[in-house]
């Protein structure tokens, strides 16, 4: 059979194929009863009798266990199904979390109070005033002066929606074609004028069509976030949300100057792992940190110019159930300036309290609202947090006991116990080759890397039988889910030929649908989206799970451009033909 018959027969049995929904209850019920464990057998009793709030609600406490398996085995029941769409729980999650955005309003409303007149507040005086004027020498000397010019460059499109345009069209070439909508305190700064100096071949098409439309602010909706809650976020007008990812760019290029790469979350990791071997270091984690950052703060902490900016370019104004709001928040989730902004005031407060404490700063980092602290300044970041409004979320902050979680890192005592997650239902060709792959993980990780816990390998052999042997394609290690994650003597692959070093598989990728176009906005996309670097290398990245960095392996030239624009969300499955140079084998089934 040519290789062209053997894709177009291989892609037409993988569209049509359908998992029956009874896989993912008997891969529920076996998971569990592999961990054999009290708290498994409890999580399998609640699924068995449909108590799925209770499963939902279930909490894991250091404090309770005494051996390191009892500990992993414990967690990874508690939270295998904490991510899990198909619970049925008894309350509307759109409802909680709206709720629980207002009850955060109000405490940046209370947080504003505080900073306007700060002498009247009994959390002002003695250690908050010298902390607090510590973040603020911190902040301003990361920052340093404020360079307009490095915003208009470093300005983008993010890939999600915006107030005129949905979120299937959001592509760039889409919104420098059609995206118009901006604040009107933006458009004070940024008239039709003003961007022809900047940007003249895109302001010539805002010239062409409704340029400004004047948006009231962002608009408030809400994500699936996890089994118990949904998110969130605001959906902000187009023009404002490219200038707002400009600054949060050169936030974050300025805090990459002292070490905080927040494209990077290894460094957060391996601290974790150091923290939970000796307790040096605390992991901490915020409740609804991006929104709780109240104006009046950022106000006080950031330098006039970096502050008047932000505040131009963000929505002071949205729109939540129906009604116009008038924010006491500085940003939220959505802002493209949030995620740098929260970054950069929580490591400057991080490490004022860890100077206040009179330990060495070097291992205070932070990604996000994960932040690594040394645990003699834990108490002081709990206190002043307090005083600039946010909350220390303690159920999964970690300072007194030998574990440790941040970005994705779950240690205890140096062991690696990150639990593997069930998020939906098992339905198609490629979510078995998620699940049947996340249990091999586990099971390797069980066994420290070296060979995979063969108390899983039913569940993982009953995953791959359900799959026609015509559709079993064997993956190594390293290439996500495009199919059965295998050793080398399972897949036996063929060897490369023409000297080149390595050996071929196939594997089954999602590829995004896409349309023509010949617009003006393609070309400014493209334009836009050229690389500056002098090597030329693109921003394509594999994650590497041995070594747990970044690999840049793709340069321009294999780069195809064409008049293809990607349709956001959209995809079709595609069977392509690998190369590896090494590889990666997870051991035997022990």
């Amino acid at each position: 059979m040519s290789s062209k018959k053997y894709s177009r027969g291989f892609l037409a049995g993988a569209s049509k194929y359908r998992v029956p929904p009874v896989v993912t209850t008997e891969l529920i019920e076996r998971y569990l009863i592999a961990l054999d464990c009290p708290r498994a057998l409890t999580v399998l009793i609640l699924f068995r009798e449909g108590e799925h709030e209770q499963i939902a609600n279930l909490e894991y406490n250091p404090l309770h266990y005494l051996t390191v398996e009892q500990h992993r085995d414990s967690y990874a029941a508690t939270k295998f199904l904490s991510k899990f769409k198909g619970l049925t729980l008894g309350y509307d999650l759109d409802e909680v979390a709206v709720k629980k955005f207002e009850s955060f309003e109000l405490l940046c409303k209370e947080t504003n109070k505080r900073f306007r007149n700060p002498l009247s507040d009994p959390l002002y005086g003695g250690k908050s005033v010298w902390l607090h004027n510590a973040v603020k020498r911190k902040i301003a000397e990361i920052l340093g002066e404020f360079e307009f010019n490095e915003v208009i460059s470093m300005a983008d499109w993010g890939p999600g929606a915006t107030t005129l345009i949905k979120r299937r069209d959001a592509s760039a070439t889409k919104k420098f074609q059609c995206e118009t909508g901006i604040t009107r305190d933006l458009h004070t700064l940024f008239p039709i004028e003003v961007l022809r100096d900047y940007y003249p071949l895109w302001a010539s098409q805002l010239s062409a069509s409704d340029y400004p439309t004047y948006e009231k602010g962002n608009k408030v909706v809400t994500v699936p976030k996890d089994a118990t809650a949904n998110r969130v976020i605001a959906i902000e007008p187009g023009i404002n949300l490219w200038f707002q990812l400009g600054v949060g760019n050169l936030i974050a290029q300025r805090l990459r100057r002292v070490g905080i790469d927040l494209r990077d979350q290894s460094r957060n990791q391996r601290l974790a792992k150091e923290g939970s071997k000796d307790s040096s270091l605390a992991t901490v984690d915020f409740s609804s940190a991006s929104d709780s950052i109240s104006t009046e703060v950022v106000r006080e902490l950031l330098p006039p110019e970096w502050f008047d900016f932000l505040d131009l370019s963000r929505s002071h104004y949205g729109t939540l159930l129906g009604r116009t709001v008038k924010w006491e928040k500085f940003s939220s989730m959505g802002n493209g300036f949030t995620f740098p902004l929260e970054s950069l005031i929580f490591y400057a407060v991080a490490w004022a309290c860890t100077e206040y404490a009179q330990v060495p700063t070097r291992n205070v980092s932070v990604y996000g609202d994960d932040v690594i602290i040394p645990t003699s300044a834990f108490e002081h970041l709990s206190d002043v947090m307090l005083f600039y409004g946010f909350k220390i979320n303690l159920k999964k902050s970690f300072s007194t006991t030998p574990f440790r979680e941040s970005c994705g890192s779950h240690y205890l005592s140096g062991i690696d116990i990150k639990p593997y997650y069930l998020r939906d239902g098992i339905s198609s060709l490629l979510s078995v080759f998620r699940a049947a792959n996340g249990v091999r993980r586990l099971a390797n990780r069980r066994m420290n890397y070296l060979a995979c816990d063969a108390s899983f390998r039913d569940l993982h052999g009953y995953l791959v039988q359900k799959v026609p042997k015509g559709l079993r394609l064997l993956t190594p290690e390293g290439f996500g889910d495009s199919g059965f994650i295998s050793n080398f003597d399972e897949s036996v692959p063929s060897r490369a030929r023409g000297g080149v070093e390595g050996f071929h598989f196939r594997a089954l990728a999602e590829v995004g649908k896409t349309y023509l176009d010949d617009s003006v906005g393609l070309l400014l996309a493209r334009l836009w989206g050229l690389p500056i670097r002098d090597d030329y290398e693109c921003d394509h990245r594999e994650y590497h799970p041995r070594h747990n960095s970044l690999i840049r392996n793709r340069r321009l030239r294999d780069r195809v451009y064409g008049n293809k624009v990607h349709l956001s969300g959209l995809v079709r499955l595609d069977l392509v033909k690998c190369l590896v140079q090494q590889w990666c084998d997870l051991g035997p089934w022990i």
